[in-house]
């Protein structure tokens, strides 16, 4: 499989070395919604098709030569190697079901805080937000503030007591088997229902990361989008199915340090086309000063709506198993400091990139048709083709390191939550870990199936998904952690309010005046409180559990 994606790969740049220089094109013109990842704002909120994407003439300085296309493709190719070597050393490391689908718990605080930084933003983080920012200023940044607030409160209360009670509840090694083990349910309904919520809907996040790769491939490089379907999946699945949860979090590490970097060099370097910070900041307010204010151009809803994006955090399984895997509690004090620094750095790298695009842009022969490409356009303007091309994978690796750690959560719901504990709750590592490579496989040709019809409204429903796990989820795991008197009756129903109202908000429209995650985690929590309460019975082995996680996060810290 490696050999044939080789070959591919190859084929491809081959092929350009043969092209006529009247094909040359800017990489990734086009834009589908879809390919930035889930976290829309209202401006935002739409789909695309190829039809409706803007192609004008291209300027001088934005034109690329085939040898140009040639050097991009070979960085991409470096990355592509790069990701697979990764999943190979990590495959040698892995020997049972824990390493395979938890790494064993061995994650320092630097990969598991970027690992879960790569695996959260895609490629939201290089296209969604700094579009948004370039067509109404700071005004679109709430979003990224919300995200901000969330994150770090999830890693300052939710990190250090998830680590802990993960690992006195079972030694539970997923989301599901934790919130079993954790209220002790014997109707395993919790267990089920939790693996199948994230069983669909991750099988439609995996399908939609795969058309943005496919996408990417093929406005970046004008292969067709059905080989460059075959590359991402491929590369993605390989790394993922050999090497297991390390590879996943090693690849998102290093992928992360491949953003930020990234994001950091576009916009120093891009300073110096447009006279500096300050000179360009005053062509920005020249242009439009309600562009450098946070509360023109939008509302108090708005803003609600947009900081309201942080609490899915606590909610999203591939986020947050990253602290289970940790070394120890204590690492997760440095895994905070590493990933909120990382964060906001990346941030405001993304702010800055579209910053200053609006400036540069505005200058007569430059001319940006699509706001989602700036940060792209930038990177293929000011740099040599071959740091070009890693600009081009900093927006690859957004894509692939959410689509592997989304993958494997899957994965793991297949096999550790539905396989094992309905079929073979006897099975061995040997077995287990072949059913999860196995389960890879599955969930990954289901998604390209469905990535196969481009255009397919499936993909669409994975547009409030973030809200979806994040009001279904995010309460729950919260209160489980938090309150000892929460029992299985109260995160069952809670559940099931929580994912319900963000279908009926956003299905009857409301969700454009106020984001669904509000009322769905409003709603979530209030119910699990109710019920909890009205059917609260003393479990002993549940109080020893939870005294026995309050003891270890002592010790530990």
């Amino acid at each position: 499989m490696a050999v044939f994606l080789f070959v591919l790969m190859a084929t491809e740049i081959l092929t350009y070395s043969g092209l006529e220089c009247e094909k040359q094109s800017v990489a990734a013109d086009c834009f589908l919604e879809y390919s930035v990842g889930f976290k829309n704002t209202p401006l935002l909120n739409r789909y695309y098709d190829d039809k409706m994407l803007l192609k004008g003439p291209k300027t001088k300085g934005e034109m690329t030569s085939v040898s140009d296309q040639t050097l991009k493709m070979i960085s991409i190719a470096i990355y592509m190697v790069l990701m697979l070597w990764i999943g190979w050393v990590a495959y040698r490391r892995t020997s049972n079901l824990d390493d395979y689908m938890l790494g064993g718990r061995s994650l320092g605080p630097a990969v598991a805080a970027l690992s879960a930084g790569a695996a959260d933003m895609s490629g939201w983080l290089l296209m969604g937000l700094p579009g948004g920012i370039y067509l109404t200023g700071l005004a679109d940044a709430w979003i990224a503030i919300g995200l901000t607030i969330g994150a770090y409160l999830n890693w300052r209360l939710v990190a250090p007591r998830l680590r802990s009670y993960t690992k006195v509840a079972g030694d539970s090694i997923t989301i599901p088997s934790y919130l079993e083990n954790r209220f002790k349910d014997p109707t395993k309904m919790l267990r089920l229902v939790s693996a199948l919520v994230i069983l669909i809907f991750f099988t439609l996040y995996v399908s939609s990361g795969m058309v943005s790769g496919a996408v990417f491939f093929e406005n970046s490089f004008h292969t067709s989008y059905y080989v460059g379907l075959v590359i991402v999946a491929g590369v993605v699945v390989l790394y993922t199915l050999f090497g297991g949860f390390l590879a996943v979090s090693w690849t998102d590490f290093v992928q992360g340090l491949i953003m930020v970097i990234a994001l950091v060099l576009v916009p120093i370097v891009a300073f110096t086309k447009t006279g500096g910070p300050v000179e360009t900041f005053h062509t920005v307010k020249s242009i439009n000063p309600d562009l450098l204010d946070f509360f023109k151009g939008t509302t108090a809803l708005g803003i609600i709506s947009a900081l309201a994006w942080g609490l899915g955090y606590v909610g999203q399984p591939h986020i947050i198993v990253r602290f289970m895997a940790i070394k120890s509690v204590k690492e997760t004090k440095s895994a905070r400091r590493i990933g909120i620094s990382w964060m906001i750095l990346s941030l405001i790298g993304t702010s800055l990139t579209a910053l200053i695009g609006i400036a540069y842009f505005h200058q007569p022969g430059h001319k940006l048709d699509n706001p989602e490409t700036v940060f792209i356009q930038l990177g293929q303007i000011l740099f040599h083709p071959l740091i070009a091309g890693f600009v081009l994978a900093a927006v690859l690796a957004a894509i692939m390191s959410t689509v592997s750690s989304q993958l494997l959560v899957t994965s793991s719901a297949l096999t550790e939550d539905l396989y094992k504990l309905f079929f073979r709750r006897n099975a061995s590592d040997k077995e287990s870990v072949f059913f999860g490579r196995l389960a890879v496989l599955v969930v990954s040709v289901a998604a390209a199936l469905l990535a196969l019809n481009r255009d397919s409204t499936i993909l669409q429903l994975v547009s409030y998904a973030w809200a979806g796990f994040g009001a279904s989820f995010g309460p729950v795991i919260f209160l489980s952690l938090f309150w000892r008197k929460m029992n299985h009756w109260g995160a069952l129903f809670g559940m099931i309010v929580g994912a319900v109202t963000v279908i009926v908000w956003t299905v009857s429209g409301l969700d454009a005046k106020l984001y669904s995650m509000v009322p769905g985690f409003a709603f979530n929590l209030i119910i699990s409180m109710i019920v909890s309460i009205a059917t609260y019975k003393h479990h002993a082995g549940i109080e020893e559990e939870f005294n026995d996680s309050l003891s270890a996060l002592k010790k530990e810290s």
